[in-house]
Order: structure tokens, then sequence, then C-alpha cells
């Protein structure tokens, strides 16, 4: 649990960072890289589940291993470069922000860490999907 004032998403998705980096399974899709995510995320939502339960608020800003696990996702399979991180953390936080569906749908009405971390996790997948087709652009070049 975080306890900062301002932006304590924007502080949880740029925890998962370093995280990323130090981890090099998660640059290339893979099984065990999946595996890694999937245990990421039913952890991030146990610890949810236990700290909803200790605020005593649902999805309280307080509580950053969602935005951890989703930004997780974010990164997975996507080279270690900074125009990548970089376009996988701004589209996590708009899609964070924004939850278009079914991430609002998941964020209101499933209860606990599933409600908490699974919002954040399909952000992070639209997210990777957005940085993949922006860096396919890049790599294009000028049309």
């Amino acid at each position: 649990m975080g306890n900062v004032p301002k932006a304590p998403g924007t502080l949880g998705s740029l925890l998962a960072i370093p995280a990323y980096l130090a981890a090099p399974v998660l640059w290339r899709p893979s099984l065990f890289a999946a595996l890694l995510l999937v245990a990421a995320v039913v952890a991030a939502v146990a610890i949810a589940d236990r700290a909803d339960r200790l605020i005593g608020e649902h999805d309280s800003g307080r509580i950053v291993i969602d935005e951890i696990a989703g930004m997780l996702v974010a990164l997975a399979g996507l080279p270690p470069s900074a125009l990548a991180i970089a376009l996988a953390f701004t589209a996590f936080r708009v899609f964070d922000i924004a939850k278009p569906w079914p991430a609002g749908a998941v964020d209101r009405s499933w209860p606990g860490g599933a409600g908490v971390v699974l919002d954040d996790v399909v952000s992070g997948v639209y997210a990777n999907l957005v940085a993949r087709a922006l860096l396919a652009l890049a790599a294009a070049g000028p049309a």
C-alpha cells in the first residue's frame, strides 16, 4: 500500500518499470512469461483483496499493486526500449483513468481484489496492443 497524496496510480505504474527491466523473460512472448504474468496477477489480486479489507474502502488510492500488475501486462513482450516503455506507460495511464469497457464494468461490479486488479489488467491489455501498433508504425517509417 502507498500513502502518496498525489497521483498514486502513476507512481504505482512507474514502479512496474524496474521490475520489467529486471525480468528479461518478460521482453519476449513465451509460455514462461505468460505463467509469470498470471502468477503476478494472482498475487496482486490476493494482496489487493487483503488491502481492500484492511482499509475498508474498495479500490482505495492507497492500493497500487493493481497498477503494477496492469503495467506489467502493458509491457509484456515489448522490447525494453525507452520508446516502447513510454508508449506502454502513456497508453496504460490513459486506459487506467478512462476505464473503457469492460474495465469500468469489472471495476464497478467485481468485489474485492479481483475488482481492484482485473480492471487494470484489461487496461494493460489495451495499452499493450496500442503500444505494439505504434511501434509497428514507427518501424515501418514514413509512408
